[in-house]
C-alpha cells in the first residue's frame, strides 16, 4: 500500500466543525503583516476615541473663558492625527490586501488541487456547476468577511479600547456604564450566529442548487431547443431560483429584526446616558464639566456606532464562516486517488490482465463488473460490445484506475495497479471519450493539451493520421483557428477527429475509446474509422462500442452481460457460435 498523501498547510487548517478556528488557522502564516496592518489600522483610526477629547477639552476652554492659545493647540493637535489617516490607512490596506488576495488565491489552488485528486467516483457524484461555486463564491464570501467584518472588528475594538481608557481618566464613575455594553453586544452576536448559522446553511444549499441548475440547462440546450422545450427547462430553473429567494428572503428578515432591535436599543441608551450625565453636572452629584457630557454622550455614541456595525457585519461573518463549511466539504471529502509513495512508472508495454476483477458501486445491490478475467497481450486490440448498462465503461474505468477493483486485480506488465502510481502510468495512456472534450483555444492547443515540447509538425502529423487535416482547410488560421467553447464551431465528426489527434500526438502505449462513433453520422464515422486504424498501430487498445461496424478488425471481441464475459473471440469465432455476438450483429444488420 501506498503512503497517505499529506495534507497541505491549507487542508491542515480547515476544519467544517470549528469555522472560526479555521480562519484563524488559515491567517496564522500572515500573523507578521496582520500585526503590521493592525498597527497602522489603530494609528489611522484614532480620531475616532481622541477627538472627542479634544472636543471636551475645548469646550471647557470656552466655558472657562480659558486663552485662545489653548484652542489653537488642541486644533492642532486634532489636524495632526487626521493627517496621519491617510498613509495608515494605506500602509493598513497594502497589508491587508495582501493577505486577503493571497489567501484567496491558495484557497482557490487547493480546492483545485483537491478535486484533481479527488477520484472519478466524487466528481461522478457531484455537480460541476456546485464546485465551480464552492470555488468562485464561497471563496469570495471569505474574502468579503476579511474585507468588511476585519476593518469592522478592528474599529469596535480599537474604538470601544479609547473610549473606555479615556473615560476612565477623565470620568472614572462612567466606566460601568460603557463596560455593561460590551458583554451585551456579546451576547446578541452569539444569538445572531446561532440563529442565522442554520439559515445561511439553507440559503448556501439552495444557491448551489441554483448552479447545478443553470449548468444543466446549458448542457441540455441543444436538445431543449431541438425539442421546444425552452418554457420546461426556463421554469426548472425559476423554481430553483425561487427557492433561493425565499431561503434568502427568510435570512434577510432576520437580519433586519436583529439590526433594528439593537439600533433602537443603543440609541435608546445613547440618550439614557445623555440625560444621565447632564443630570448628574447639573445636580452636583459628580463633578461632570460641559465639555464631559459632551465627551461621554459622544463615547457613548462612538460606543453604540461600533456595536451597531458588529451587528450589521453579522452576517457577512456568518456567511463567510459557512463558506469555511462549504469548502471543507472538498478539502476533507476522503474519497481520494492515492498516489503518494507507490512505484513510478517509468515505461510501459502494455501488457493488462484482469484477475477475478469485480467493481461494485457503493449503493449498487449488484456488482458493475463481475469476477471478469482477461489477459491482454501487449499490442492487441480488444473490443467490448454488449447492452447499454453490462459494464463495459466500467470496466474500461478500471483499467485506468479510476476505480479500484472491489475484488480481485488489475495488472499492468505483470505488476498490480494498486501498487503503481498512477500519474506516471497514464503518461502512457491516452482515451478518446465519447463525447470529446474540448476547451475555448486553437486547433494547437487542443491538440497538445498539457505537453509543452511538441511542434507544429507534431501537431500537423497528428492531424494527418486522424484524417483531420480538412479541419485546417476549413478555417483560414490553420492551427491558430479557436475552435470555441466545448468545440461548438466544429462538427461532431470533427471534434472527435480532433480528439483522436490529441491522442495520437502523445504516443501512448495503451489506448481507451468509449464509444467513440456512437454520436456520429455515417459520413462522420467513415472518416473517424480510417483515422481509429491509424491509433490501432502497436498499442494495446480497448474499444467499448454498439456500433459493430468499429471493432470488426479488433484482433477479439469480447461480449459482456451483466458485468461478466460472456462470449470471447475473433469476430469471424463469434458469429460462426451463433451466440449473443451473432444475434447484435444480425439486429444491427437488419
Amino acid at each position: 500500500m501506498g503512503a497517505t498523501h499529506p495534507k497541505t498547510p491549507i487542508e491542515a487548517a480547515i476544519d467544517k466543525s470549528a469555522p472560526l478556528a479555521s480562519m484563524l488557522r488559515l491567517l496564522a502564516p500572515s500573523r507578521g503583516r496582520l500585526f503590521l496592518a493592525v498597527l497602522a489600522f489603530v494609528v489611522k483610526d484614532s480620531p475616532i476615541w481622541a477627538l472627542p477629547s479634544i472636543t471636551a477639552a475645548i469646550i471647557d476652554t470656552v466655558v472657562d473663558h480659558g486663552p485662545l492659545e489653548r484652542i489653537w493647540l488642541w486644533a492642532a493637535l486634532a489636524l495632526v492625527l487626521l493627517a496621519l489617516n491617510y498613509p495608515f490607512h494605506m500602509i493598513f490596506i497594502r497589508l491587508s490586501s495582501e493577505v486577503t488576495r493571497t489567501l484567496a488565491v491558495e484557497l482557490r489552488n487547493a480546492i483545485t488541487d483537491r478535486l484533481q485528486r479527488l477520484s472519478i467516483g466524487f466528481h461522478n457524484r457531484q455537480s460541476s456547476s456546485i464546485m465551480q461555486t464552492k470555488v468562485v463564491r464561497d471563496v469570495e464570501n471569505l474574502e468579503l468577511l476579511l474585507q468588511q467584518a476585519l476593518p469592522m472588528v478592528l474599529t469596535a475594538t480599537s474604538s470601544l479600547t479609547g473610549a473606555i481608557v479615556m473615560t476612565a481618566i477623565q470620568v472614572p464613575a462612567f466606566v460601568i456604564v460603557f463596560a455593561v455594553t460590551v458583554p451585551v453586544a456579546v451576547v446578541l452576536l452569539r444569538w445572531i450566529r446561532s440563529r442565522a448559522r442554520e439559515r445561511n446553511e439553507v440559503f448556501r444549499r439552495e444557491v448551489e442548487s441554483l448552479s447545478a441548475g443553470v449548468g444543466e440547462m446549458a448542457a441540455l440546450m441543444p436538445i431543449t431547443r431541438g425539442h421546444g422545450l425552452e418554457g420546461v427547462a426556463a421554469n426548472r430553473v425559476a423554481v430553483r431560483a425561487e427557492r433561493v429567494r425565499d431561503a434568502g428572503r427568510e435570512l434577510d428578515t432576520l437580519n433586519g429584526r436583529f439590526g433594528a432591535l439593537s439600533w433602537i436599543s443603543y440609541q435608546s441608551l445613547g440618550i439614557l446616558c445623555l440625560v444621565g450625565a447632564a443630570a448628574a453636572s447639573i445636580t452636583g452629584i459628580l463633578p461632570i464639566t460641559p465639555g464631559e457630557v459632551v465627551l461621554l454622550s459622544t463615547y457613548f455614541t462612538v460606543l453604540t456606532g461600533c456595536i451597531i456595525g458588529l451587528l450589521n457585519v453579522a452576517p457577512v461573518f456568518t456567511r463567510g464562516l459557512e463558506s469555511v463549511r462549504s469548502i471543507a466539504e472538498v478539502l476533507e471529502d476522503p474519497d481520494l486517488e492515492e498516489n503518494e509513495g507507490k512505484a513510478t512508472v517509468k515505461a510501459v508495454s502494455g501488457h493488462l490482465q484482469l484477475q477475478d476483477a469485480s467493481f461494485t458501486f457503493a449503493d449498487a445491490d449488484r456488482p458493475a463488473v463481475d469476477d471478469i478475467t482477461l489477459d491482454i497481450a501487449s499490442g492487441e486490440t480488444l473490443a467490448l460490445v454488449g447492452p447499454s448498462g453490462s459494464g463495459k465503461s466500467t470496466l474500461l474505468n478500471m483499467v485506468l484506475g479510476f476505480v479500484r477493483p472491489t475484488a480481485g486485480r488489475v495488472l499492468l506488465d505483470g505488476v498490480d495497479m494498486a501498487t503503481l502510481d498512477l500519474r506516471t502510468a497514464r503518461a502512457f495512456v491516452s482515451v478518446v471519450p465519447q463525447g470529446s472534450v474540448l476547451f475555448e483555444g486553437t486547433i494547437r492547443e487542443n491538440v497538445a493539451y498539457g505537453l509543452d515540447d511538441v511542434t507544429d509538425g507534431q501537431v500537423l502529423g497528428a492531424l494527418r493520421e486522424a484524417n483531420a487535416l480538412d479541419i485546417l482547410a476549413l478555417h483560414g488560421d490553420g492551427l491558430d483557428a479557436v475552435v470555441g467553447d466545448r468545440g461548438t464551431r466544429l462538427s461532431g465528426g470533427q471534434r472527435q477527429r480532433l480528439a483522436i489527434a490529441r491522442a495520437l500526438v502523445r504516443d501512448p502505449r495503451i489506448l481507451i475509446l468509449d464509444e467513440a462513433t456512437s454520436a456520429l453520422d455515417a459520413v462522420s464515422e467513415a472518416k473517424v474509422k480510417q483515422a481509429l486504424s491509424a491509433l490501432f498501430r502497436d498499442r494495446t487498445t480497448l474499444i467499448a462500442a454498439h456500433r459493430l461496424s468499429t471493432i470488426r478488425e479488433a484482433d477479439r471481441i469480447a461480449y459482456i452481460d451483466a458485468g461478466r464475459v460472456a462470449e470471447l473471440g475473433t469476430h469471424d469465432e463469434l458469429m460462426a457460435s451463433g451466440g449473443l455476438y451473432a444475434g447484435l450483429v444480425a439486429q444491427q444488420n437488419g
